[in-house]
C-alpha cells in the first residue's frame, strides 16, 4: 500500500540574500525578514529537539545547493544503475536451456520465457523513465508549492490541509501509473497466457484497492499529523508507536477481512493433500487453524502459497492454480518451505526489521521536516508538517533503496534456509526441486538473471541457484 513522490524538482539557483518572507505561523519561529544586503542575516533553524542555531545567508545558499544536488544526483544515479542492471540482464539471457531444467523446458517454452523477460524489461525501463521524468518535472515546475497554495486557499485546519495535500499526490501518481498497469495486465500478461482478469474484475479490484488503501492511509496520516500539530517534533516516538501498532493490526485483519474482499477462500477438501499437510504440521508442531484454497485462477494462471497469523491463529493458503498443476508431494514440499520460514524465525525477524525501518523513518523526520533548507530546496514558501513529510519522503528515497537492497539480501538468504528446512524435514529435496522447476516453467521465469539485478530487486534467489543448493543438500546425506 504501497507512496508517491511527486516533486517540484526544479532547483532554482539559491540567492545569497533571503527575500522578504513572512513568519509561518504554526512552526514559528521560522523564517525572518531580510536585513540590510551588507549585513549577514541570522537564520534560525529548528532541529529535532526544537533548538536553534544561527547560520548566514551564504551558508544557507550553500546548503540549498548541496541538498538539491544530492537529491538530483541520487535520483538520476539510481535510475542509471537500475537501467544498467536491466540492460545487463537482457545481455545475460542464454539461448541454451540450463541442464538442470531440460526435463521441464523444451526449446519453444524456453524461448517464450526469454521473450517474456524482454517484454517486461523494456516495459519496466519505459515506466521508470516516465516516473522519474514526472518527478523531476513536478519539482522543476513548482508542483509542490502550487499544490500547497491551492489547498491553503480554502483556509482549512492544518491536518485537513495535510490530508488533502497527500491525497492529491497519491491520486496524481495513481493516475500516472494506471495506464501502465492496464497495459501490463491486458497486453503483456494476456499475450503470454497469464491474464484471466476481465475488465469488470480489474475495475472492481482497483476501486476496492483505492477505497481500502485510501481509508488506511487517511487514518494513519490523520493520526501522525494530529500528533505533530499537538506536540511538535517531539511526537516522532508516539507517531512511530501508532504506526507500528497499525501495521501489526493489519497482519491480523488482512487475511480475514481484506483478502476475502478480493478472493473467494474455501477449505481444502478432504483427501490426500489435506491429510498430508495436517500430518506434517502436527509433526512440526505448527498448529494450523485453517487450510484454505484461493480462487487465484480468476485473475491469473500464476500460482502462489503463503501462511498468515501467529500463535494458534495460523492459516495456510494455496492458490487453486498451484493445487491443479502440482502433485501432492510437491505441494507438501512448498508448504514445508513456508513452514520453514516460521520455524527459522524469519517472520518475526522481518517484522522486527519492518518496525525498525519505521522507527528510523520517524526519527529522521524529527530532524528534517521543519528545516528551512528542505523547504527552500523544493521552492516552498510556507512551512508545514504535512509538506515537510512529503518532501522528506522524496529526500530519503535513495536511503530507502539502499535499505531495501540489504533487506533483499536477508530475504534471499532466508529462502535458501527455508528450502533446506523443507528438504531435511521431508527427507528428500526432489519434491521441492520439481515444484520449483514447474513453477518457473509455468510462470516463464528468467533462469539466468544478472547478479546486479538480483542484488537490487530480488527477494528470492534465482531458481537455478535454489535448485543447485537443494541438490547439494541431497548429496550431503
Amino acid at each position: 500500500m504501497s507512496s508517491l513522490q511527486k516533486a517540484q524538482l526544479g532547483i532554482a539557483k539559491p540567492q545569497c540574500q533571503i527575500k522578504h518572507i513572512e513568519p509561518i505561523g504554526p512552526l514559528q519561529p521560522g523564517f525572518w525578514r531580510q536585513r540590510s544586503p551588507r549585513i549577514q542575516t541570522g537564520i534560525q533553524l529548528a532541529n529535532s529537539a526544537e533548538n536553534f542555531r544561527w547560520i548566514s545567508d551564504d551558508s544557507l545558499a550553500l546548503a540549498l545547493r548541496m541538498i538539491g544536488r544530492f537529491v538530483l544526483i541520487t535520483f538520476v544515479g539510481y535510475y542509471l544503475l537500475d537501467s544498467l542492471a536491466k540492460l545487463l540482464n537482457l545481455r545475460s539471457l542464454q539461448t541454451r536451456v540450463p541442464n538442470e531444467f531440460l526435463d521441464v523446458y523444451d526449446a519453444y517454452r524456453y524461448r517464450r520465457s526469454q521473450e517474456y523477460t524482454k517484454w517486461n524489461t523494456w516495459f519496466d525501463l519505459v515506466v521508470s523513465t516516465i516516473d522519474l521524468a514526472a518527478l523531476l518535472s513536478f519539482w522543476f515546475l513548482g508542483g509542490f508549492e502550487a499544490l500547497d497554495q491551492l489547498i491553503r486557499a480554502f483556509h482549512l485546519p492544518p491536518v485537513v490541509n495535510g490530508l488533502l495535500y497527500l491525497a492529491a499526490l497519491c491520486v496524481g501518481r495513481e493516475a500516472l501509473m494506471l495506464p501502465f498497469e492496464i497495459f501490463h495486465t491486458f497486453v503483456i500478461e494476456q499475450r503470454y497466457g497469464f491474464n484471466r482478469t476481465t475488465v469488470a474484475t480489474f475495475v472492481v479490484d482497483r476501486l476496492k484497492e483505492w477505497l481500502i488503501g485510501g481509508l488506511l492511509l487517511a487514518l494513519l496520516t490523520f493520526i501522525i499529523l494530529s500528533l505533530f500539530e499537538a506536540f511538535g517534533l517531539r511526537a516522532w516516538m508516539i507517531a512511530w508507536i501508532c504506526s507500528a501498532g497499525l501495521s501489526v493490526m493489519l497482519i491480523y485483519i488482512a487475511p480475514t477481512v481484506i483478502l476475502p474482499l478480493f478472493f473467494k477462500l474455501s477449505p481444502v477438501p478432504d483427501g490426500p493433500l489435506r491429510d498430508k499437510v495436517i500430518e506434517f504440521s502436527v509433526r512440526q508442531r505448527f498448529p494450523v487453524r485453517e487450510l484454505l484454497v484461493i480462487d487465484g485462477s480468476r485473475r491469473s494462471s500464476k500460482a502462489n502459497a503463503f501462511f498468515t497469523g501467529f500463535g494458534s491463529n495460523k492459516r495456510i493458503a494455496l492458490y487453486d492454480t498451484l493445487i491443479n498443476n502440482h502433485t501432492v508431494p510437491e505441494l507438501l514440499a512448498v508448504l514445508a518451505h513456508e513452514i520453514g520460514h516460521f520455524k527459522k524465525h524469519h517472520i518475526v525477524r522481518h517484522l522486527i526489521i519492518g518496525q525498525f525501518n519505521l522507527l528510523l523513518l520517524f526519527l529522521g523526520a524529527s530532524f528534517c521536516i521543519s528545516r528551512p533548507e528542505l523547504f527552500e530546496t523544493f521552492g516552498i514558501s510556507t512551512r508545514s508538517y504535512y509538506v515537510g513529510f512529503a518532501l522528506y519522503l522524496v529526500l530519503i528515497r535513495p536511503f530507502a533503496v539502499l535499505f531495501g537492497v540489504l533487506v533483499n539480501y536477508w530475504s534471499r538468504r532466508d529462502e535458501f534456509e527455508a528450502d533446506r528446512f523443507a528438504a531435511e524435514t521431508l527427507g528428500d529435496p526432489n519434491p521441492l526441486i520439481q515444484a520449483l522447476k514447474r513453477l518457473s516453467k509455468d510462470s516463464l521465469s528468467n533462469l539466468t538473471p544478472h547478479p546486479l539485478l538480483v542484488s537490487l530487486h530480488f527477494t528470492h534467489p534465482p531458481v537455478l541457484a535454489r535448485v543447485l543448493a537443494l541438490k547439494e543438500v541431497g548429496s550431503s546425506k
